[in-house]
């Protein structure tokens, strides 16, 4: 069965097997510590050119309810909804890569309220970046794997969507390294009907602000790698520069990753908080796709 989000459940079915990604299959969940400070002050580094993706995460283990396919020059992991509504969602890794279970979780539950939804290899067979990997070095490979330059990708999944899922509605969300590219997605592609970026680094430029569809940002209150000031900046430019429906959100006491790297049985504080922003992303695909 696919993971649903509890509000949206009929009463039939079990809770417990939803909002917790592991809850039906193992217990286990590891953590990343991937902490990036400065050499002079030793505090964390909240550099937009040198982000670090997250301060502590947990890698699910879940196995997942779709399958594997080839989308043109690309993998991608695809789960189709029981309910074929003619609506898919894109679904967009963090630097954690394409195959990692949480953001596979994420599209789970996203085919469980009503959608096609897909993971593509936005990569594109590069590796993903490992939390055991020297931090110096991820400026270089961050680098290598531009947001902002995955046009060929999503044209490949688009027409994937279009010509065998035959979605007439198409949405996205993407977390971290996928919250840029949803922001640059609904500034370049009017076919996407809603877009959903949650914990994307902000980048100060005039065109962030030229959304071509309705668009969700979601933040953390002490995210160290996108500060307040900058989420205050995006919310003014937005309300003086966009022309059509956005909302920016942010969460109250939590930090980078929590929507999909914090389980909320490892630390039941988050969990309000967890379920609340999954429960708008859903609101959000729903209202305009």
């Amino acid at each position: 069965m696919l993971p649903r989000l509890l509000p949206l459940l009929p009463p039939q079915l079990a809770p417990q097997a939803l909002l917790c990604p592991a809850a039906s299959t193992s217990p286990v969940c590891s953590t990343f510590l991937c902490h990036r400070t400065s050499p002079t002050s030793g505090l964390p580094m909240a550099n937009e050119a040198n982000p670090c993706p997250c301060d502590i995460g947990h890698r699910l283990e879940y196995g997942g309810m779709g399958q594997e396919v080839q989308v043109e020059h690309i993998r991608a992991y695809v789960t189709r909804s029981p309910v074929d509504a003619g609506k898919a969602v894109i679904v967009v890794q963090d630097i954690f890569g394409w195959q990692m279970p949480n953001t596979r979780y994420m599209a789970d539950m996203i085919a469980g309220n009503g959608y096609t939804a897909i993971v593509p290899d936005f990569f594109v067979g590069q590796e993903p970046w490992d939390p055991a990997n020297d931090w110096s070095t991820f400026p270089e490979w961050v680098k290598k794997r531009n947001a902002r330059k995955i046009d060929r990708e999503v044209d490949a999944v688009l027409r994937y969507l279009k010509q065998q899922c035959h979605a007439q509605k198409i949405g996205i969300v993407g977390f971290c390294w996928g919250g840029i590219a949803v922001h640059h997605v609904m500034m370049t592609y009017p076919e996407v009907k809603a877009g959903v970026s949650v914990y994307g680094i902000i980048r100060e430029s005039e065109d962030v602000y030229n959304l071509r569809n309705p668009t969700l940002f979601i933040f953390a209150e002490n995210d160290a790698v996108i500060p307040l000031e900058q989420v205050s900046v995006l919310t003014q430019k937005l309300k003086e520069h966009c022309k059509v429906n956005h909302q920016v959100k942010t969460f109250t006491g939590q930090t980078h990753g929590f929507v999909h790297r914090k389980r909320e049985d490892c630390s039941p504080a988050d969990k309000p908080y967890i379920e609340e922003a999954r429960r708008n992303l859903i609101e959000w695909l729903h209202k305009y796709v």
